[in-house]
């Protein structure tokens, strides 16, 4: 008769099991012994305690989950500096903004872009730009809360020479979009033959011309080309804007990456020339005015030979000409209407009614669902 015995050993290994099969006549028959080991009765060797680690398939396991979600969040995470980097933006735009409200309300009239005595000997026998040349950002410092550098401003000198050029060479970061690149030192300001004239403190914000650019024409005032808002010499009144103040564009960005703009001085006799024509091949070169004002189109001088018609570049065109608004803000431009109000204006938005807020007296009616 098979009988089985189950005894707990106290000196077996940690994995093995020994069978024993005997016969055990004094015990009452055949029967099987079976000896398992015990962990509790188990000597302690101190020497042989369990290690536990990753092995390499696991290591590279956590490594590619790790790359995921760092690939995962990175796109949220640039996205949300943007979007800061674009609040700042537009909160510089608001001070722009409001400082050309209170200019009016101090002079009865906005800011002209610059300002130019356009029949002195010394002006430019092309552009008849001529001195004193200060520009837009410098006639509303003491709007922007900046009195004590432009009480040093000698206006009866011309923008560029000394005293006055040190003094427009002056950085403010209320004129630097934190979303721009290319926005480290000076503007160096040439003429066509590339002979030095000045240097000037940045800015990556325009002012708005109209949908014409009266800078190609050879005439001492350009009131009867200039449609926009503000111009060389430019002295418009709330009544000069039919359109209303809210459907008509002041301000907009303009990034260092198409050319450089400033905000003090327009020096006569330079000319503006696109920093990347590599990347941007359309872009020719063009007066000093557009060393602050852009313009919307469509423009006599830019009308196309072979298709007879003249391009209309909202913000980001692929024109990317030196005188029209860009922005490195992904699908759009900032721009400040003359009521204080800034958007985001997509730049796949229609192109005449891009034309049409650019200008302030034409009569167009905007929708506000089609900005």
């Amino acid at each position: 008769m098979m009988n089985h015995l189950w005894i707990v050993g106290m000196f077996a290994t940690n994995s093995e099991m020994l069978r024993f099969k005997f016969d055990c006549d004094e015990i009452k028959g055949q029967r099987d012994l079976y000896w398992i080991p015990s962990e509790l009765s188990r000597p302690r060797n101190r020497g042989t305690r369990k290690r536990f680690a990753f092995t390499l398939v696991e290591l590279l396991v956590v490594i590619a989950i790790i790359g995921i979600l760092v690939g995962l969040l990175l796109p949220a995470v640039q996205a949300a500096r943007e979007a800061a980097r674009r609040m700042s933006c537009q909160n510089n735009m608001k001070q722009q903004s409001l400082a050309i409200m209170n200019y009016e309300s101090a002079f009865r009239v906005f800011p002209p872009a610059y300002i130019a005595q356009t029949r002195h000997p010394n002006r430019d026998p092309i552009t008849f730009d001529g001195p004193n040349g200060f520009a837009w950002g410098a006639l509303i410092l003491p709007q922007l809360e900046q009195t004590p550098l432009h009480q040093q401003m000698n206006f009866s000198l011309p923008s560029w020479t000394i005293p006055n050029q040190s003094l427009v060479q002056t950085r403010l970061p209320v004129f630097i979009c934190p979303s721009a690149s290319r926005v480290e030192g000076n503007v160096i300001i040439r003429d066509q033959s590339g002979t030095v004239l000045a240097e000037a403190a940045r800015s990556t914000y325009v002012v708005n011309a109209g949908q014409d650019e009266p800078w190609a024409y050879s005439i001492e005032d350009y009131s009867s080309i200039a449609d926009g808002p503000m111009f060389r010499n430019s002295r418009i009144k709330h009544g000069d804007v039919p359109d209303g103040l809210s459907n008509t564009v002041f301000l907009g960005e303009h990034s260092p990456i198409v050319s450089d703009k400033t905000w003090g001085t327009v020096t006569a006799g330079a000319i503006v020339c696109g920093n990347n024509p590599q990347r941007f091949p359309l872009t020719d070169c063009d007066t000093a005015a557009t060393l602050v004002n852009v313009h919307s189109g469509p423009a006599a001088d830019e009308i196309d030979p072979l298709t007879g018609f003249a391009p209309i570049h909202p913000p980001n065109s692929r024109l990317a000409h030196v005188c029209q608004m860009y922005a490195e803000h992904p699908g759009g431009a900032n721009v400040a209407f003359g009521d204080g109000s800034i958007r985001f204006i997509s730049e796949s938005i229609h192109q005449p009614t891009w034309a049409a807020v650019s200008s302030r007296n034409k009569g167009e009616v905007v929708a506000d669902d089609s900005l």
